[in-house]
């Protein structure tokens, strides 16, 4: 729950434009922001995937210094490790013995 919430004082700051200076380029945001938003969702259901909030936080370090293609590789990742949280999720919610 704890994650949940920071993640979403994270994404408002992202869409209030406070998170980051005028510098970072637009594509690392939006990229920032839909792993942001995939891991919601995947944390929503009790699958958020371990690295991923920490990935987004090094995103997010990486945008402000600059270094947009690593930005956008960890972005990129988080955001792949999100739906794949999620997609697991579906996948097995129904998993259980079968006899």
């Amino acid at each position: 729950m704890r994650k949940t919430m920071s993640l979403a004082a994270v994404l408002a700051l992202l869409l209030s434009g406070a998170a980051f200076g005028s510098s970072v380029d637009p594509a690392v945001q939006r990229a920032i922001q839909a792993a942001i938003e995939a891991n919601e969702r995947a944390d929503s259901v009790g699958f958020q995937w371990r690295d991923s909030a920490k990935m987004i936080k090094q995103a997010e370090a990486a945008a402000e210094k600059g270094d947009n293609a690593t930005a956008l590789e960890l972005a990129e990742t988080a955001r792949k490790q999100g739906e794949l949280g999620y997609q697991q999720y579906l996948d097995q919610r129904n998993a259980g013995p079968h006899f």
